[in-house]
């Protein structure tokens, strides 16, 4: 099965080489894993008078009457004039037609397969498959549509040819010493289908349910290997990294807790305290993701945890992605930390040269107890005397290597608590997060209202800059967010440019500030200060805000262009307002003519503000690979028959078989270990970080 695709009758080194860079098909192996992403039912024909609009795919018989030639160059085509004895229908090909005049005649009776158009009444067929019909031969069944590229098509490498070519393997002696990669007792246990049965299954399935069971065969196999690899990376990272022991909590905790704390805890912030600390007593480096909604209170239970480092002559550290949550964050740490005695430094791209070498020399001797800071943090001249707690906030903004250098700061690897306000679905979280524990802040503290969410289009422009004139003139604040910061001639969008100005005339009574990626970072902090004390009253932006920006004054947010933004990036910038008692708002602009998908996407918005709701129905729409931060955050394999937005059954029990393996015994068997290095043998080993 490793022998070479060019070796196959058929293929040859040329469509080899086309095969292998936009399918990356190499083998005989890879062939009859490239799955059809489709089955049509080839079992009856169709008569051409039965054809009508958007009808799938489907096969017809006949002969073609004559064939002609039309246009020049780039736009010339062939035109077949095919009937079955009910009608006469057309079949263009615009590729390839001095090769296709020369195979198909008049007369012939012929099998067509293709979706059926129609054009001023006529019926068309564009570059169907044809071939020669042979009564003797049984019908076809569901027969698999295979995934093209352009320049497949352009290089002849039709559906029908991998077709052919995956039944010549199939049929090869090769094919049958295809290796079993599941162990007897998960098969027998999951009732799973043996794989040689489920890969020929999967290209020539006799029934719909065959289908099926092979799908469902392929799709475990799949998910059981990416889980036995993140969670033998976890296995293998408790058994080396004994972490920091906590055996105390003291005096700051208690002082802070029963003195000072600002307001009471919720009961989900207490219970993931408790978690945290029974990870830091236990002897294991603690690996937790912690989830909750924007003001659910996570700085909280980071500062807390903080507390705990601190109590036991420790040092702790929070990371944040951009200068201006790292501000605020120390903004925020220091007035908790002060009164304790608690010495805090902020360390960010943008620190002074004095206050720099202060704060490195106070974290090389230990008197300074927290740092809060940038990825200044992770510099290789920052040396920390004992950190035994590293906090990352909004980690989904860090690479793994970037975070992995924070590790590399102490000979004991410090305790990690990673936050995200972005509500994670429970199977990505399984996947992209699998090896940490996961703790959830579920609750909201006393007193928040949820922000009303509306869906409004332009003709509604009127109606939104009213509610922005209430707003103003009780005393409250204003967000507007565009997708781009200049006009794009190809782009039909708002840009910040042409927004910043008709704000200001619109709104001429009030003072109007803008903050976009393109900008120095000493004058965004400055138009950010000014919107962060009130000076301005309206702020507009692009999705630089989504994160850290705490304006409790704020009450509505515009979002132009709402079609353009995911769900969950809708629902982080709709976290932006609603921080404080007041009642709320956030009105979706859009273009009234919005297909199906995004209609449904926007108006999920206005249904809940549930951001774990939000993040599955995200999933579910647009796929786990394009959700915000996912890339970055460690889904480093590509599924190719598994879907982790639709497959979450399958998921739970082939994570459960993974980890009963992985208990059972402290290496892995030969089959396993096989397997699960040629599918990870390139992935960089990152089993003793976060």
């Amino acid at each position: 099965m490793n022998t070479e695709i060019k070796y196959l009758k058929g293929i040859g080194e040329a469509r080899a080489r086309i095969l292998a860079k936009e399918a990356e098909i190499l083998t005989f192996y890879d062939l009859v894993m490239y799955f059809p992403f489709r089955h049509v039912d080839r079992t009856r024909f169709y008569r051409i008078s039965e054809l009508g609009e958007n009808m799938p795919a489907l096969q017809v018989k006949g002969r073609f009457i004559s064939f002609t030639t039309e246009g020049e160059g780039a736009k010339k085509r062939l035109n077949g004039l095919f009937t079955d004895g009910t009608r006469m229908m057309t079949v263009t090909w615009f590729s390839r037609i001095d090769t296709i005049a020369k195979l198909y005649h008049p007369g012939v009776d012929y099998v067509i397969f293709g979706q059926p158009k129609f054009y001023r009444s006529v019926c068309t067929m564009v570059h169907p498959e044809v071939e020669v019909f042979d009564p003797s031969r049984p019908p076809q069944g569901l027969r698999g549509i295979y995934s093209l590229t352009e320049t497949m098509r352009k290089r002849g490498i039709t559906s029908r040819l991998l077709r052919e070519a995956v039944d010549k393997v199939l049929a090869s002696p090769a094919f049958s010493r295809l290796e079993e990669t599941l162990p007897p007792g998960i098969l027998s246990r999951y009732r799973l289908m043996p794989l040689r049965e489920a890969v020929k299954a999967m290209h020539h399935p006799a029934s719909a349910r065959e289908l099926q069971l092979a799908t469902e065969r392929m799709k475990f196999e799949e998910l059981f290997y990416v889980e036995l690899h993140i969670l033998r990376y976890s296995k293998r990272r408790s058994r080396a990294l004994s972490g920091y022991v906590f055996p105390r909590i003291g005096d700051y905790f208690n002082n802070f807790y029963f003195r000072q704390l600002p307001f009471q805890l919720t009961g989900a912030q207490k219970r993931v305290l408790h978690e945290i600390r029974d990870d830091m007593r236990s002897g294991r480096q603690m690996n937790r993701l912690l989830q909750g909604e924007v003001g659910c209170g996570k700085t909280m239970v980071a500062f807390m945890s903080m507390l705990m480092a601190c109590d036991n002559g420790c040092q702790a550290a929070i990371m944040a992605p951009t200068e201006i949550l790292a501000a605020q964050h120390f903004e925020t740490i220091s007035a908790w930390a002060d009164p304790l005695g608690i010495k805090v430094a902020l360390l960010t791209g943008s620190t002074r040269s004095k206050a720099r070498r202060l704060a490195l020399e106070g974290i090389a001797s230990g008197e300074i107890q927290m740092a809060v800071g940038t990825h200044a943090l992770i510099e290789d001249k920052v040396q920390f005397k004992n950190l035994a707690l590293a906090v990352i906030d909004e980690q989904h903004r860090f690479g793994v290597a970037q975070r992995a250098r924070m590790w590399s700061k102490n000979t004991v690897v410090p305790h990690v608590l990673v936050m995200t306000a972005t509500p994670i679905p429970r199977t990505l979280a399984m996947t992209v997060y699998g090896d940490l524990d996961v703790s959830v802040i579920d609750e909201l503290p006393p007193g928040r209202k949820p922000v009303q969410t509306y869906l409004r289009y332009d003709e509604n422009r009127m109606e939104v800059n009213r509610l922005i004139y209430s707003q103003l003139r009780e005393g409250r604040q204003i967000y507007i967010v565009y997708p781009l910061v200049h006009e794009n001639e190809k782009l039909d969008l708002k840009s910040l440019e042409q927004g910043y100005e008709r704000v200001q005339s619109t709104f001429p009574d009030y003072r109007v500030c803008y903050v976009h990626g393109q900008m120095k970072p000493a004058e965004k902090d400055h138009q950010m200060d000014l919107f962060v004390n009130g000076e301005a009253r309206i702020l507009v932006a692009t999705t630089v805000i989504e994160v850290g920006v705490n304006v409790p004054n704020a009450s509505v947010m515009v979002i132009e262009n709402a079609e353009r933004f995911g769900l969950s990036q809708l629902h982080q910038l709709r976290g932006r307002v609603g921080r404080g008692a007041d009642k709320s708002y956030c009105i979706l602009m859009s273009r009234q003519n919005i297909g199906g998908d995004t209609k449904k996407r926007l108006t999920i918005m206005t249904e809940t503000t549930d951001g774990f709701l939000i993040s599955e129905a995200d999933m579910q729409l647009r796929g786990p690979g394009d959700m915000e931060g996912t890339q970055q955050s460690g889904l480093a394999f590509n599924l190719k028959v598994a879907s982790l937005a639709r497959d979450g059954q399958i998921l739970v029990r082939a994570r459960e078989a993974a980890m009963a393996v992985l208990d059972s015994s402290e290496e892995l068997p030969p089959l396993l270990a096989k397997e699960l290095h040629r599918r990870f043998d390139k992935s960089v080993d990152w089993s003793l970080i976060s």
